[in-house]
C-alpha cells in the first residue's frame, strides 16, 4: 500500500537492483516494464497528483479505499453494512486519483468488487476508467453496461450524481438512470450487485 512518494523510491530502487541481478546472470527481460502503483488508501489519493509524476499506471484498489476511507471492516459482520462504493467521498476520492492520472499523462484502471458492480460501470465510465479488473462472473453485466450505455451519457448523469449528498441517493438515481436505459437489464439478472 504506496501512501506517499518515498515508498515508490524505495520501490524502484528494488526493482533496479533486480534488473542489475539480472542483467549479471544474462537472464532477459522487458527493459521497457510499466512502473505502476495501487491507490488504495485515502493518504495516496490526498497526493496523487504527486505520485502520478513518478509512474506509468494507476489502479485504484477499491476494496481496500472503501475500507480505510470510511474506517470499516467489511469481513465485520457488525459494521459490513457500512460498506458502500456510492459513498460521495469514495466517487470524490475516484475521481481525484483519475483527474491526477490524466494531468500526469498516465493511463488508470480500477480493481475491486466496484469493478464488476454493473451500477458502478455506469459511474466509473464517466470517470474516464481505462480498464476494469475483474472475477469472469462480473463481465457479462459489465460488458452490458459498456456496450449500452455512452461515456457520454455517463459523464452527463455524473453532474448530477456529484450533487447528490449520500451513498443511498446515488445508489437510487444509478439504478433508475440504467433501468430507464436498459429495462430488460434487471430482468436478465445484472442488476445483482451490492
Amino acid at each position: 500500500m504506496i501512501s506517499g512518494l518515498q515508498e515508490i523510491h524505495e520501490s524502484k530502487k528494488i526493482l533496479n537492483g533486480v534488473m542489475k541481478e539480472l542483467d549479471h546472470e544474462g537472464v532477459p527481460y522487458d527493459r521497457d516494464m510499466e512502473v505502476g502503483i495501487m491507490i488504495e488508501i485515502p493518504s495516496a489519493v490526498a497526493v496523487a497528483d504527486i505520485l502520478a509524476k513518478h509512474v506509468d499506471f494507476f489502479s485504484i484498489g477499491t476494496n481496500d479505499l472503501i475500507q480505510y476511507a470510511l474506517a470499516i471492516d467489511r469481513g465485520n459482520e457488525h459494521v459490513a453494512y457500512m460498506y458502500k462504493p456510492f459513498h460521495p467521498a469514495i466517487l470524490r476520492m475516484i475521481k481525484q486519483a483519475v483527474k491526477a492520472a490524466n494531468k500526469a499523462g498516465i493511463k488508470v484502471a480500477l480493481c475491486g468488487e466496484m469493478a464488476a458492480d454493473p451500477l458502478c460501470a455506469f459511474v466509473l465510465l464517466g470517470l474516464d476508467i481505462e480498464g476494469l479488473s475483474m472475477n469472469a462472473r462480473g463481465i457479462p453485466g459489465i460488458k452490458k453496461i459498456i456496450r449500452s450505455i455512452s461515456i457520454k451519457e455517463s459523464k452527463k448523469a455524473l453532474k448530477h450524481i456529484f450533487q447528490l449528498e449520500t451513498a443511498e441517493e446515488i445508489r437510487e438515481y444509478v439504478s433508475a438512470k440504467v433501468r430507464t436505459l436498459l429495462p430488460d437489464f434487471e430482468e436478465k439478472g445484472f442488476l445483482t450487485s451490492t
